[in-house]
């Protein structure tokens, strides 16, 4: 496995694995008047990579027209579902916001959910703005979507028809279905894994256009409960700056984490690179990870 994994500007790697098939769904890294479509990277080595382009039918997601961001995909009941923001809304009620898509296939193409078009979410609660969605599936079923920039993380149930947000039932939750669990320094990025012990959180901290980009982890007993800061990840080396907007799989007994990170000295923002590095896990407790 060699680092950056694909050729090409890309970033927000949400990863998952089918079978003996590795999914990598992410964001192309363009101006954001550019980011029109999401692809999806595959590979069943780790050695060989191909890029699967135009995984959403794009005229089902109705004001989705840039900003194609941070996508999130699980299966669910036979079917694939997939969460992604768009328009980088900063109000109630604009156009964009978070967009639920379906599919039979990890590939695409994936449609909306909603006949008329329209976002799942695009509305701010706890000042969280509705992107960087991760989805996660614990060991009961429930699907739990963690999502929120602007330095909030807000957790809420997926409806076992994955056709909306259910209700939470705990306390402090907003209209019973929205719940604010910022951990310390968050900023985006949220990703969960079951670990020994619990439940571990990964996000990001820093400006993602920079060298201060990083990945924290974060424990909790409960997939809704206080997520308390554990450990520093990843972060900038000489080998490369900004590391971050991660997600992580298990692929043949072997833990990785698929991260996106920037060239020492480019001061371009948009140039990210999709690369993987091994991940290891001790009594529970995510190892800082070397970048290779």
């Amino acid at each position: 496995m060699n680092n950056p994994v694909v050729d090409g500007w890309y970033a927000d790697p949400e990863s998952r694995v089918y079978g003996d098939t590795v999914y990598l769904y992410v964001t192309r890294s363009l101006p954001f008047e550019e980011q029109k479509n999401l692809d999806v990277v595959t590979t069943r080595d780790l050695i060989h990579f191909q890029v699967h382009r135009d995984i959403l039918d794009m005229a089902t997601f109705k004001g989705a027209e840039f900003a194609v961001w941070a996508p999130t995909e699980i299966e669910k009941n036979g079917r694939h579902y997939l969460i992604f923001a768009a328009n980088d809304i900063h109000h109630d009620g604009e156009p964009g916001g978070l967009y639920l898509g379906v599919c039979d296939t990890p590939c695409g193409p994936f449609r909306n959910v909603f006949a008329d078009g329209r976002p799942l979410l695009n509305r701010f609660y706890f000042g969280a703005q509705p992107i960087d969605a991760h989805l996660f599936q614990d060991e009961d079923g429930s699907v739990y979507l963690y999502y929120g920039g602007w330095g909030h993380l807000v957790v809420c149930r997926m409806a076992d028809t994955m056709d909306g947000i259910a209700a939470l039932n705990v306390r402090g939750a907003q209209e019973g279905k929205f719940l604010e669990i910022t951990p310390d320094q968050y900023v985006e990025a949220p990703f969960v894994m079951k670990t020994e012990g619990g439940y571990t959180l990964m996000y990001s901290s820093g400006n993602w256009m920079n060298g201060t980009y990083c990945v924290k982890s974060a424990r909790a007993a409960a997939p809704f409960s206080e997520f308390r800061f554990d450990t520093d990840v990843l972060r900038a080396s000489p080998l490369a700056d900004g590391p971050g907007h991660n997600s992580a799989f298990c692929f043949h007994g072997q833990h990785y984490v698929a991260y996106h990170r920037r060239r020492v000295g480019d001061l371009n923002p948009h140039h990210r690179v999709l690369c993987i590095d091994k991940l290891e896990i001790r009594q529970g407790h995510l190892l800082p990870v070397t970048m290779t």
